[in-house]
């Protein structure tokens, strides 16, 4: 192009806007007060946001998760951040944004809907316990991070019982509609149990003994039933305190436990546990002493209750058990708010402790609020009733400690724990009180044999927490050789809501005793109960009773003191039984005792009248300070009881005392006392004493077996019943003695006794094997 026409062609460029119209310039222009729609959009601006692919979800729905709108200009950065945030909301398996001209287009695939979920390969672990664990749930929207998330959840499930091994694979089953089945296929693999248990650092103790007292213990064929050989990183955090407090129990007062691993073996099917310990010197009691900073309290008043004494070997127990008993002994003596402390002053070179417990002036705080929680279905009433103190009471551990152990008596609960919580003031406390509901109701079906029963058949409904209300309602039948009885029980231990334990018992009872006395027996009838408590250890109930017995099918040769009980009699009863229980633990009792006291008055009406008394009780010394295992336990127990007629009217034999069996072993049941030396026949008597004593022993096994040993002596004496040439009847106490052993099984309490009947009468029936096993399913 020559120069002249570039000339040209610029100067038509530059002059054409001034040659336009005036109009025709101001449409060139965008105005302010026009819509986007009227006037097109400027470059940039994005005109529409078009959506495409979607099926179940709606357009709308989706245009709500993107950063950019129509009439916003375009800008990439927000375009990437919107495409995160559709990813983000896990409904599409892939999104595609794009922009086309003024548009912005969105594809999406929208992820499936899970049909169902399904597991398959699982034995060990019920469909019911995966499906609670898994978050993928029928006609939720399928996301492969879900599925990943419940897959892990799943292996963990399986790790948490030992299955370190499991391998879970998720499979898909394609379905029309966008619909997947989930289906978890499992392989469940073998128990990861305990290979080996290893100590390091032990010098005093051996591997065999420390093995005892961990609690988690090395894979044996013997723990099918028990879960103490699988690997649980809690139980290694116990054991470690169980060792500590095992080494200190014995002496070694700077005793470190610095680690406890679990190794995993290679194929995944073992561990291998190792604890380190750092055992210190082992250390004897020095001076003792105890300090009272509390105005008005004389330590030298409560220094009785320290039971360590100088040259005893420190036992790290025993100073947490006297600082509590001295806690528990100012409490009482009217301070709340008292703190005492063991003071402990270590001669490393003499190896001794001097122990000084001081008594403070705690701070004072009260109870603000008790919160209950974990009672699902347990009534907040039924747990707030066994507290030993209430809102707004004085903070007093001794109380809290009692009001727990109160509330793990009840068997309502697997777990009862009580914390405290700073409240809304520096001297208020809140006490947080977590249960754990267990299954209280039984539908029972078993059998079993005893030696007193013989063979025997037992059905029985009961609920223990009626409806969460604490009440105990139950029947039950018993079908033996010798005894059957058909019986309805309901309790309600805290009668319109106060200190008022009330019940009802109806009962039909047959009885066998031919081979005892020569006939059967039968009894019908009803009681009615309330008792009421003094305080936490004494009590007393009182019961009613009517009862038609029947005494039939007297053998031919019976005595004739048998013969002329035959027929029926009317019993009309009141009776009181008074119980002291201070015992540690009503289930497994280990120290402490129990005392009571039953009187029985006849002659209300009825057909017979007496007055019957007995009074018995049993007091456990633990021998743990003495032989350093707490399964040592001795028991001491007694008990005497008397009847007398009333008003003229002779005693029946089915109201009298019989010894042997059970109260003498050694003897057979009625085998000692009074009897008929023609007819063999035991009739019986008035007076009654025995006494007791059992010593309760660890056997040398592993302790999960249940296994445990006894060795008693039974002393006993029956006398006072009626009078004849062909009876003998010496008061002279009788004697057995022997060794048992009780287990705990699976299927229930087994007890042996191996007895020798040590001092005897000629016309005495000994027993020397007795054997009890009962279950329930």
């Amino acid at each position: 192009m020559s120069l002249s026409v570039r000339a040209l062609l610029l100067a038509t460029v530059c002059l054409a806007p001034t040659l336009l119209p005036a109009g025709a310039e101001a449409q060139t222009r965008p105005r302010a007060t026009a819509p986007a729609a009227a006037r097109g959009a400027p470059e940039g601006v994005i005109q529409s946001v078009d959506i495409r692919g979607n099926q179940r979800i709606e357009a709308d729905t989706v245009r709500s998760y993107m950063l950019l709108q129509p009439g916003d200009r375009f800008d990439a950065d927000r375009l990437d951040r919107s495409l995160k945030s559709l990813f983000a909301t896990g409904l599409f398996r892939d999104v595609q944004v794009r922009r086309e001209g003024s548009r912005v287009v969105v594809e999406v695939q929208e992820n499936p809907i899970v049909n169902r979920v399904a597991f398959e390969g699982n034995r060990k672990i019920s469909d019911d316990v995966l499906r609670g664990e898994v978050q993928m749930r029928s006609r939720a929207v399928f996301t492969p991070q879900a599925v990943q998330a419940d897959r892990q959840r799943i292996q963990e499930l399986y790790a948490r019982r030992g299955r370190f091994g499991a391998v879970v694979e998720p499979k898909l089953i394609q379905l029309d509609q966008n619909r997947v089945d989930v289906v978890y296929e499992i392989q469940e693999g073998d128990v990861a149990l305990i290979a080996r248990i290893n100590f390091v650092g032990n010098r005093e103790y051996s591997d065999t003994r420390l093995k005892e007292v961990v609690a988690t213990k090395e894979q044996a064929w013997y723990r099918i039933f028990s879960s103490s050989d699988q690997f649980d990183p809690e139980r290694l955090a116990f054991d470690r305190e169980l060792l500590r407090r095992f080494y200190l129990r014995n002496g070694y007062a700077d005793v470190q436990v610095t680690n406890a691993t679990a190794e995993l073996a290679a194929d995944r099917t073992g561990f291998f546990v190792t604890y380190s310990i750092d055992e210190g010197p082992r250390y004897r009691v020095g001076k003792v002493d105890v300090v009272s900073n509390l105005r008005n309290l004389d330590a030298a008043s409560i220094a009785r209750l320290v039971d360590i004494d100088e040259g005893d070997w420190y036992d790290g127990d025993s100073v947490e058990r006297v600082a509590q008993s001295l806690q528990d002994a100012v409490n009482l003596r009217g301070f709340p708010f008292v703190d005492v402390q063991p003071r402990i002053q270590r001669n490393r070179e003499g190896r001794r402790v001097d122990l000084t417990f001081e008594i403070n002036e705690a701070p004072r705080v009260y109870v603000e609020r008790i919160e209950i929680s974990g009672n699902t279905r347990t009534q907040d009433r039924v747990i707030r009733r066994e507290f030993r103190l209430s809102e707004g009471d004085a903070f007093n551990a001794a109380q809290i400690r009692r009001s727990r152990q109160r509330i793990r008596d009840l068997g309502f609960f697997s777990d009862v724990q009580v914390s405290s919580a700073p409240g809304s003031a520096p001297d208020r406390a809140v006490l947080n009180t977590q249960v754990v509901e267990r299954a209280t109701g039984e539908v029972s079906v078993g059998g079993g044999y005893s030696t007193d029963a013989g063979a025997l058949a037992d059905i029985g409904l009961r609920e223990r927490n009626l409806l969460g209300t604490g009440i105990d309602a139950r029947i039950n039948g018993t079908l033996a050789e010798r005894r059957s009885q058909l019986d309805f029980s309901v309790t309600d231990p805290y009668f319109l809501d106060r200190n008022l334990a009330a019940g009802l018992d109806i009962f039909y009872i047959q009885r066998n005793l031919l081979n005892i006395a020569s006939y059967r027996e039968r009894r019908a009838g009803f009681a009615t109960r309330i008792g009421y408590a003094f305080n936490d250890r004494l009590r007393q109930t009182w019961a009613y009773t009517l009862t038609n017995r029947e005494i039939y099918d007297i053998a031919q040769n019976a005595s004739r003191f048998v013969s002329e009980q035959r027929g029926e009699t009317l019993l009309s009863q009141l009776g009181q039984t008074l119980t002291y229980d201070f015992r540690d633990s009503i289930i497994d009792p280990r120290r402490g005792g129990v005392i009571r006291l039953g009187t029985d008055f006849a002659g209300l009406g009825g057909d017979v009248a007496y007055f019957r008394t007995r009074l018995d009780g049993t007091y456990f010394i633990p021998l743990e300070s003495y032989l350093g295992d707490p399964d040592f336990v001795l028991s001491i127990a007694g008990s005497v009881g008397y009847l007398e007629p009333l008003f003229n009217k002779r005693d029946r034999i089915i109201d009298r005392f019989f010894l042997g069996g059970e109260n003498l072993r050694g003897f057979r049941i009625a085998g000692a006392g009074p009897r008929d030396i023609e007819t063999r026949d035991s009739l019986g008597g008035r007076l009654l004493w025995t006494q007791s004593t059992e010593l309760r022993y660890p056997l040398p096994l592993p302790a999960e077996l249940g296994l445990v040993g006894r060795a008693f002596v039974d002393v006993g004496s029956l006398s006072q019943t009626v009078s004849g040439a062909e009876v003998r009847d010496d008061a002279s106490p009788r004697v057995g003695a022997g060794v048992g052993v009780s287990w705990r099984s699976p299927f229930g309490l087994i007890n042996i006794d191996l007895a020798q009947a040590l001092v005897k009468k000629p016309y005495d029936e000994t027993q020397v094997f007795r054997f009890g096993f009962g279950t329930r399913f």
